[in-house]
């Protein structure tokens, strides 16, 4: 056969095994959408697939202001406004954490660095399970239980065996002659780290800042133990909203809320996806 037309016959091919597999991950988001814009009697009938007969947007204002969450018929808006106060200062502690250990571990030798950074990596590996008991108790201590600084400490404490591996493995193979040419300008400690080192690390911050957003946003088990009514994130609410409906159940508010919570990791990925992609490569070859 044609060498031409097998090359021709193999990339048709994958291009259909990439349109499947793009139906089968975006079907989802389409039955979410699709139903939170219907009545709930249309869902009732069946049909999840359908595109509503009549369309209405009551079902996104319930989930937005109106819905119960608990006690409270507040629907998704403070939690919504609760996840973007941890997220916000979270990734930006962890990453400026992770930078300096990133700096300190490959611009500087003392002993047991290698040691040190072996024990950031194994937190890397540690279960979530495994720190809620210590963590509740510190917490305690500190005064920050069921507050959202509390949920911003353990979130940076956790991030910081992630956002460390990742700057200690791209400042690996910096250029050394920049930072001994700073410093020989007298340039300080931070002077290097803030006028070399962080100008030039864009591909892996933003490597940083997706992953922690992403792991923060989404994440429950810390949220629903060491917040309260007050300060609980939005996957927690979402996850109230679904339980607190009794008797009849709104699937299209559920439907609703659920993209509402999915939305910033959505715009996320969409605007840096790229460049998450590309400094994952930076940082796995500069390592």
């Amino acid at each position: 056969m044609d060498k031409n037309l097998l090359t021709l016959s193999a990339r048709v091919l994958l291009y259909l095994i990439l349109i499947v597999a793009a139906f089968i991950f975006i079907m989802p988001v389409y039955v979410m959408v699709v139903n939170s814009l219907k009545p709930l009697d249309e869902i009732r009938n069946g049909n999840l697939m359908a595109l509503p007969m009549e369309w209405t947007l009551e079902p996104w204002l319930m989930a937005w202001s109106k819905a119960q969450i608990g006690v409270q018929a507040t629907g998704l808006k403070p939690y919504f406004i609760n996840s973007f106060l941890l997220v916000i200062p979270a990734v930006i502690l962890s990453t400026l954490i992770g930078a300096l250990n990133g700096y300190i571990l490959t611009q500087f030798k003392f002993r047991f660095a290698d040691a040190l950074f072996a024990a950031m990596l194994f937190s890397v590996f540690i279960p979530f399970q495994i720190v809620l008991i210590p963590m509740a108790k510190t917490l305690g201590f500190l005064g920050l239980a069921g507050t959202i600084k509390g949920l911003i400490f353990v979130n940076v404490v956790y991030g910081i065996g992630f956002t460390t591996l990742f700057f200690r493995n791209y400042y690996a193979a910096f250029p050394n002659e920049l930072v001994m040419s700073a410093r020989m300008d007298g340039a300080g400690f931070f002077g290097v780290m803030f006028k070399i080192l962080l100008p030039n690390s864009a591909p892996i911050i933003v490597v940083t800042v997706i992953w922690q957003f992403t792991n923060i946003w989404n994440d429950f088990l810390f949220g629903a133990s060491f917040s309260d009514y007050t300060s609980f994130p939005l996957t927690v609410a979402l996850n109230n909203l679904v339980s607190s409906s009794t008797g009849v159940k709104e699937y299209n508010v559920h439907f609703a809320g659920a993209f509402i919570a999915a939305i910033p990791t959505l715009v996320v990925y969409l605007v840096s996806g790229k460049y998450f992609v590309r400094g994952l490569m930076a940082g796995s070859v500069k390592g």
